[in-house]
């Protein structure tokens, strides 16, 4: 497996620490960047993808900046622009040698939080959901002219115009599940939240190109065996967020790696039982003393400790 970490574009101390610990994967994310910006021209991923291996960096992700928003998801005006920009963005990835890209389907709100603050293991701060808590907000306006129906409409539409141009460039496409996996969140729907779920998405077009980001936090909310869902879908699995909470989709709490639920070793001997070998990193860690909490889940000391338990455990079952 390649053991990945989110690192910004340009260098500085956290590609030091990464190569440090014996990380040499990065997952470029929308995270690090700030301004919104989702590069899809050659010259622009050319760049970013020579800096990263000029440093001894191997990209092996794109994730959350790539050219995909409600214009697509919710079938707006541009919609079809907007694919033919997502279809250029893969086959310039392709050519590039980057051959995965994770990209989700929730639409309106979207990665939902109700604390950012919540205590944890000696005052570590964490992230947690409460759906009685969120449901007291306003609903978004699209909420009013959407079904799960639409989604599910609009996903296959993307899937049948995007899977064949994956294939061509060599790109997998991971769908990441909707965070929380839910029915719907202040009237928004959310399609992508069970098993059966994934198995309508990766049936619309029967391809290992048309596959999955396994994000175990949100399979763990779904209230599902984790390690026996990792078997289930098997080679559609093209991407691993590691991580996982106490509790399920209508509450839970983000959990130390080490100190959650879930068995974390019978999961990466689930990983090696299907020969998963593709990327897998630390998703939503702890924020720990020193760091001000500006992105929750995502600074730098609790991936390390993260990456050191994934090592940890990879090394134990190999």
């Amino acid at each position: 497996m390649q053991l990945s970490l989110v690192l910004p574009p340009e260098p500085d101390e956290r590609w030091d620490k990464a190569k440090q610990i014996g990380v040499d994967h990065a997952v470029y994310h929308s995270l690090e960047l700030g301004d919104g910006r989702r590069p899809s021209q050659y010259d622009e991923l050319l760049r970013v993808v020579n800096r990263y291996r000029d440093h001894g960096l191997e990209p092996a992700v794109f994730e959350g900046s790539v050219p995909l928003t409600d214009t697509t998801r919710l079938a707006k005006d541009g919609r079809d622009d907007e694919i033919d920009e997502f279809c250029r963005f893969l086959r310039n990835l392709g050519k590039l040698g980057v051959n995965v890209v994770c990209y989700d389907w929730m639409a309106g709100l979207r990665w939902a939080r109700t604390s950012v603050t919540t205590p944890s293991r000696g005052d570590s701060l964490t992230t947690s959901y409460s759906d009685e808590q969120m449901r007291r907000g306003p609903a978004p306006a699209a909420a009013r002219s959407t079904t799960a129906d639409d989604l599910w409409a609009n996903l296959e539409y993307f899937l049948e115009r995007v899977v064949p141009v994956a294939e061509e460039a060599d790109v997998k496409l991971g769908l990441h599940p909707d965070d929380p996996p839910i029915r719907d969140v202040r009237g928004m729907p959310r399609i992508v939240n069970s098993p059966e779920a994934y198995e309508r998405a990766v049936d619309v077009v029967d391809s290992p190109y048309n596959g999955i980001t396994f994000c175990q936090g949100n399979f763990a909310a779904m209230g599902v065996d984790v390690p026996a869902t990792i078997r289930r879908f098997g080679d559609r699995i093209n991407f691993v967020h590691f991580r996982d909470v106490e509790g399920g989709a209508d509450g839970f709490v983000e959990m130390w790696h080490d100190d959650g639920p879930t068995d974390m070793a019978a999961a990466i001997e689930a990983y090696r039982d299907i020969g998963f070998d593709g990327p897998i990193r630390p998703d939503h860690v702890p924020t720990m003393a020193g760091e001000d909490n500006s992105t929750p889940g995502y600074h730098l000391s609790g991936k390390l400790f993260a990456s050191g338990y994934i090592r940890g455990l990879l090394d134990a079952t190999d």
